[in-house]
């Protein structure tokens, strides 16, 4: 039987923050949310903040529930304006996965039946499946990888892709050529970023040079820190700035090592202008 999806759309208002782009969806990644809230609250606040962060499909042990369109892209993977993962790939978040149990047992269940669902609709294969760290180094679906259950959790949504279509042929998709859609820009904000280096360290470095930083990270979507307000902009350079720095320098060629330095500054302004 069909799982069904109830719908509660991003309003079309809220498209330029939280889905401004048209996608031709050709991946599904799969999350764990940060808490132990039902899929309906997960939508509620994804749609009501303020954060650009967001994903298309919430499934708890009930019930799954879209609000974006599918042919529009979420914020959710980390990897930059014009990544992978943020531009091409369906997001799923898997509720009650901060503390596990039973509930999260179901919606864990219920999710993989509603992916093998999706590639059947699609004609992919299990390989399209991707977590959130194969786009950008963050340790998410965290549940699933603390557990090392990464392998069997596709094992699972291939045998339940069998189960319904028959087969679970690779549908990777064919290498576009450069005469696609131009890149967007970021931003059309200035961005006067401050010199010098940034590492943590204690006492943590803090102030407006850091939020200045911060902000730059978030036009580029390295920096949604889920569930925060203002994206987690705060001015204090701790781990989770360090390592939005290091996801940055990883997708740019960079060292990652979390450092904000010369080079770092240079490409961010870059990207900016």
């Amino acid at each position: 039987m069909a799982i069904k999806v109830k719908k509660k759309m991003v309003p079309s208002s809220r498209y330029g923050l939280k889905c401004p782009n048209v996608m031709n969806a050709e991946y599904i990644t799969i999350h764990n949310t940060a808490n132990d809230a039902a899929a309906e609250n997960e939508i509620n606040y994804m749609i009501n903040n303020t954060s650009s962060t967001s994903y298309h499909f919430a499934v708890d042990d009930e019930e799954v529930i879209q609000a974006i369109p599918l042919d529009r892209n979420a914020w959710h993977s980390g990897d930059g304006t014009n990544g992978t993962g943020n531009r091409k790939s369906i997001a799923i978040e898997i509720c009650y996965s901060e503390s596990g149990g039973a509930r999260y047992k179901a919606a864990e269940k219920l999710a993989i039946q509603f992916v093998a669902q999706l590639l059947k609709e699609r004609g992919w294969g299990v390989d399209r499946v991707r977590k959130h760290q194969d786009w950008n180094g963050k340790y998410c679906p965290h549940r699933i990888l603390g557990e090392g259950r990464w392998n069997s959790f596709k094992a699972a949504i291939e045998k339940e892709l069998k189960a319904i279509v028959g087969k679970t042929s690779s549908s990777e998709p064919k290498k576009t050529t450069s005469a696609t859609t131009p890149k967007k820009k970021a931003s059309k904000k200035v961005y006067k970023l401050p010199t010098g280096i940034f590492k943590v360290k204690a006492p943590l470095m803090k102030g407006d040079a850091v939020r200045r930083i911060q902000e730059a990270l978030a036009a580029l979507y390295f920096y949604p820190d889920k569930g925060a307000i203002n994206n987690g902009i705060d001015g204090y350079y701790g781990p989770k700035t360090a390592n939005a720095v290091s996801r940055f320098q990883m997708m740019h060629g960079l060292t990652p090592d979390g450092i904000y330095g010369p080079k770092t500054k240079a490409k961010l302004e870059a990207l900016l202008k």
